[in-house]
């Protein structure tokens, strides 16, 4: 009996590990929101056409998702000089927690939080994080994946910065 479970355990890890880190495709639109900020305001994606926006969907206890921070805080000032907006999706954490969460934290100024009520995740089909979208100015994702360092995602930004002015 030990080894069934054993093998169903593993079977269930493989197809968990198996699945795409990412749900959307690059060139897709991407689906709109409006989510309240930690002030209660209500903020839509959509109100960012035109710019570049970094949407991270991630909660407050994600050993990853704090790592995807980190990532982000180093190109604080990047992002500021860029007008790259960075909105953060917490999936499952409430004001006080995200509050606790960012005090201290390097962020960029166009740096947004926000609460999710279940339709980012819905509209997102999330199922793994930290998830990490890149979404371009025409409204287009760029990229849809996990974890990404910082010295891609400028690679990443810069280039879609060059295409913008071409």
């Amino acid at each position: 009996m030990t080894s069934f479970r054993t093998l169903l355990l593993l079977s269930v890890l493989l197809l968990v590990f198996s699945l795409p880190a990412a749900a959307l495709e690059k060139g897709d639109i991407a689906p709109d929101f409006e989510l309240p900020n930690l002030s209660g305001k209500l903020v839509r994606l959509a109100q960012y056409r035109g710019r570049i926006v970094v949407l991270k969907l991630a909660t407050t206890w994600c050993p990853t998702c704090r790592q995807q921070m980190e990532e982000i805080g180093k190109l604080a000032d990047f992002l500021d000089d860029s007008d790259v907006v960075v909105l953060d999706v917490f999936l499952q954490d409430n004001e006080s927690m995200v509050r606790d969460y960012l005090a201290g934290k390097a962020l960029p100024k166009n740096f947004v939080p926000l609460l999710d009520d279940g339709q980012v995740r819905k509209a997102y089909n999330v199922y793994l994080i930290p998830r990490l979208l890149v979404i371009g100015p025409e409204f287009k994702i760029r990229r849809d994946g996990s974890l990404i360092m910082a010295r891609e995602l400028k690679k990443m930004i810069n280039a879609i910065r060059q295409e913008k002015s071409d």
